[in-house]
């Protein structure tokens, strides 16, 4: 497997960055590369979040109900996630250059095809194709910024900038579809792609091409990956005798991947990876943060519509306290993990996430629309805090030359989780929006305070030493 020095926002972290892809003797300039690869970053990052308040729209326009709406977002998230895990090979084999525009191009097409979809299945199958996209393009971005520079003060400021793209695009995400929505329909929240696509598309013609690299790919592990994933989605967005087949797939797939991964010379996800403690605290906690985050996200992008009849645009502007939150956020996060080291504050977030999953637990149907807004901050503040410290915690822990792996395993770990959060929240409030918003946030809350209490072990034994797998 080879390395994907990828973070994911909200919350993006700077990750640990090896040598240049391709040294080359006249110095050509990194602005091209950089632009490219913060656009790309910020397009697949955009579409994770832009779709959640246009979701009533799509399914006033096409039906589907609350299952439709579930699969058009995991659709994306769970193909994303689930080739996450190899995308960095065929990356290298390539050429991330390469990789870069061929991501971007499909993504681009796919955008087209999802604004022109004339039906529920249509579309779904075309976030799929997004997905797998998007998981082509994201390792491919860091590999264009690591390719042109060479400095490594230039290249940790260029990375900074990278992240601040992933999460200013998650900031923006629910406003810009609410108001693409309001302005035009639902279909603008995929055409907005399109210029971008084609901005970012032009730039790697004036990006050096990358050479390539031998990388072995885990085939068995990778298919078996997404079997398992794919199953497990259908088991709990659908229901009836589907589900219960579903179930059983999910559990031989993820059975079946085990035990590859045990035996394959280059596992797509090490098992021997979360022997180390705080890799094992550092998966477990982005995957909970995901969880209540995404999950959240998408059911309070209902809440506002559905239940406080509110426009798309008004939907919108109710997230911009909790999304916009985190753009400041993430400065002072990285600060307190130079200061204190990552695990204070990584400590810190995920206590500040649970008093605001608390506080959330105060609204209801007739709660001023204002206060609901401002709730929902404390929630986007503690992952801010936490996710940045929470990776360089396991970047810290894990040998260089498994850094890269470790970092597309939390990755993959955390689209996976928010994806299951989306699916199984949109279930739950199905049978009854302020009983299931009850349940999802008792949810959140045990998972949050588990990991919370394993990140306070963690930081107690940090005295101790690393525990390198």
């Amino acid at each position: 497997m080879p390395r994907q020095d990828i973070t994911q926002a909200p919350g993006p972290a700077a990750p640990l960055l090896p040598v240049r892809d391709s040294p080359s003797a006249s110095a050509p300039s990194p602005t091209p590369a950089l632009v490219a690869s913060l656009l790309g970053f910020a397009l697949i990052t955009l579409d994770v979040s832009v779709v959640n308040v246009a979701l009533p729209s799509m399914a006033s326009a096409l039906g589907g109900g609350m299952s439709g709406m579930q699969w058009v977002v995991d659709a994306y998230t769970i193909a994303f996630a689930a080739l996450l895990l190899s995308t960095g090979a065929f990356s290298d084999r390539i050429g991330a250059t390469r990789a870069y525009a061929v991501g971007i191009a499909l993504f681009t097409a796919a955008s087209m095809a999802c604004g022109l979809a004339p039906n529920l299945p249509a579309l779904i199958g075309f976030r799929v194709v997004q997905g797998i996209a998007a998981a082509v393009v994201l390792p491919t971005t860091l590999a264009l910024v690591r390719q042109a520079y060479t400095d490594p003060a230039d290249r940790a400021r260029a990375v900074s900038l990278w992240a601040a793209g992933g999460t200013t695009a998650v900031a923006l995400g629910p406003v810009a579809g609410g108001a693409l929505t309001t302005v035009w329909d639902w279909r603008a929240v995929f055409f907005i792609n399109l210029p971008l696509g084609l901005v970012a598309l032009a730039l790697t013609f004036r990006v050096p091409r990358s050479a390539r690299r031998p990388a072995p790919l885990d085939l068995p592990g990778q298919l078996t990956a997404v079997l398992a994933l794919s199953a497990l989605a259908f088991a709990v967005i659908e229901d009836g005798p589907v589900a219960l087949v579903a179930l059983g797939v999910a559990v031989v797939g993820l059975a079946a991947f085990v035990r590859i991964e045990a035996r394959h010379a280059h596992p797509v996800v090490p098992m021997k990876l979360f022997r180390n403690r705080t890799v094992a605290v550092a998966v477990a906690s982005g995957s909970a943060i995901s969880v209540a985050f995404y999950g959240l996200l998408f059911v309070f992008g209902l809440y506002f519509q559905q239940v406080r009849d509110q426009s798309a645009l008004a939907a919108g502007l109710m997230f911009l306290p909790m999304t916009g939150l985190l753009v400041v956020v993430n400065v002072l996060s990285g600060r307190l993990a130079n200061r204190y080291g990552p695990r204070l504050p990584m400590l810190i977030g995920q206590l500040v996430s649970v008093g605001g999953l608390l506080l959330l637990l105060l609204i209801d149907a007739e709660t001023p629309l204002w206060l609901a807004s401002v709730l929902l901050a404390p929630l986007a503040l503690g992952s801010g805090l936490a996710l940045p410290p929470l990776t360089a915690a396991m970047m810290e822990a894990v040998p260089t030359e498994r850094a890269g792996i470790a970092a597309g395993v939390l990755n993959a770990a955390r689209q996976v989780s928010g994806g299951l959060g989306v699916a199984a929240f949109g279930a739950l409030i199905a049978d009854g929006f302020e009983a299931g918003l009850r349940t999802t946030l008792v949810i959140c809350l045990v998972l949050l305070t588990l990991t919370t209490l394993a990140t306070t072990r963690l930081a107690r034994g940090a005295a101790a030493g690393p525990d390198r797998p």
